[in-house]
């Protein structure tokens, strides 16, 4: 009698949530988008300077106010000085800015979310400065911070790197309450559930439930809160620089390029052009990356 082999099934190795992440953003074709200008961005203004080494401050006061050319792809301006490079020096000062701006948000954000969501007795005075804070206009806030410590900061360390502290300070202290509110709304939620319970109930201390407990179920609003953020300060720092109060005329950004820019727009209007649309790839890509991760993040989405 001949036995039957009956084969046994083959059980799929189950998925990680990283991976299913990656698969739900990969699905979202305006964050893929996003995510290769994006890139695309930061390879052109960190390593185009290796490959194009004209410096961006040198003037040729005999080249002044040329078109594009094999010399100069994108023109000079009105002191002869390279546009593509200082497009590309413009474009790593304006990001550094954001993402630096943008991790101190977070992380003041962060704070007082979880201060004023896991702790009674701090919420009512953390949102009531909350509340402050939002109530304040930005602009103005920013202008009276930027007139009062810029010579300061640019005695003690500097005018580049003392404009640099006090723009990213600047940005970070006024931008940290949606972060804060979006946190305190999760954590309130999230320390009635049952696993927190349990830790409270077994004597876990406050740090220990909020480090291993909080904030790695809070990291998916925290990181959606980002993206936005480097958008935000992007968009605040060159309308400082386009103001003149962000860095001096000798250190480029994408703001004081268009600051520059702006007198002579009749006559070389594309000197505000090539910012200005470095301005807007840059802040919609992270835009649609922020808007992807926000779908990937979510769990109800993720799972369709």
């Amino acid at each position: 009698m001949t036995e039957t082999v009956v084969p046994t099934p083959q059980t799929a190795p189950a998925s990680s949530q990283m991976r299913d992440i990656w698969r739900q953003f990969r699905s979202h074709r305006g964050a893929m988008l996003g995510l290769a200008i994006f890139v695309t961005i930061l390879v052109v203004v960190w390593l185009g300077p290796l490959v194009w080494n004209t410096a961006p401050t040198f003037v040729d006061m005999r080249s002044r106010n040329q078109g594009p050319s094999l010399a100069h792809p994108l023109g000079t301006d009105q002191l002869g000085r390279d546009m593509l490079a200082r497009l590309m020096a413009g474009g790593k000062v304006s990001i550094a800015v954001g993402l630096t701006a943008m991790g101190l948000s977070i992380l003041l954000g962060t704070l007082i979310g979880v201060s004023a969501g896991f702790f009674r007795r701090l919420d009512g005075v953390l949102m009531r400065l909350t509340d402050l804070f939002l109530a304040l206009p930005l602009l103005p806030l920013l202008l009276v911070m930027v007139m009062l410590f810029r010579e300061p900061l640019s005695q003690r360390f500097g005018p580049e790197t003392g404009i640099f502290i006090l723009i990213v300070i600047a940005i970070g202290v006024t931008s940290w309450m949606q972060t804060a509110r979006i946190v305190r709304g999760e954590v309130l939620a999230l320390k009635e559930r049952e696993f927190v319970l349990a830790a409270r109930s077994i004597g876990t201390s406050p740090a220990k439930m909020i480090l291993r407990h909080i904030l790695p179920n809070v990291l998916s609003p925290i990181m959606v809160s980002a993206t936005l953020g480097i958008a935000a300060a992007i968009i605040t720092e060159s309308a400082l620089s386009f103001l003149g109060l962000g860095f001096p005329p000798d250190f480029p950004t994408w703001g004081r390029l268009l600051y520059d820019a702006v007198d002579q727009i009749q006559l070389f209007p594309m000197r505000v052009v090539m910012p200005g649309i470095a301005i807007s790839l840059t802040v919609l890509s992270v835009n649609y990356i922020g808007d992807g991760l926000r779908d990937a993040l979510d769990p109800r989405i993720r799972g369709r």
